[in-house]
């Protein structure tokens, strides 16, 4: 084994490097979310409204034992990833109209 350090990132890459359309999307996923500032954890962002009432539906019908914890944690989780694409897909689109102006 060599003592050799990895060659470094090429030039523009790597996560101080800003992306054209990042911040504007980024802002624009955040708009409707909560964020609560927590003395030992920081700022947290929270679920929008809807979001935690769906969560909370789910919640509830696990309190009540209409649903078992496997399904309610497969349906939290679908519903989790189905949001993430969301964003993702307005990130993309706020790249998109960031490249054209």
């Amino acid at each position: 084994m060599s003592d050799i350090p990895p060659p470094p990132p090429p030039a523009g890459t790597g996560p101080d490097v800003a992306i054209p359309g990042r911040a504007a999307a980024h802002e624009a996923n955040l708009a409707d979310h909560l964020v609560i500032t927590l003395p030992v954890l920081g700022e947290v962002v929270l679920p929008t409204p809807a979001q935690l009432s769906y969560y909370a539906g789910v919640a509830t019908l696990l309190a009540l034992e209409i649903i078992d914890w496997p399904i309610a944690l497969v349906i939290a989780a679908g519903h989790a990833l189905a949001s993430q694409q969301h964003h993702r897909t307005v990130e993309q689109f706020g790249e998109a109209l960031e490249k054209i102006t």
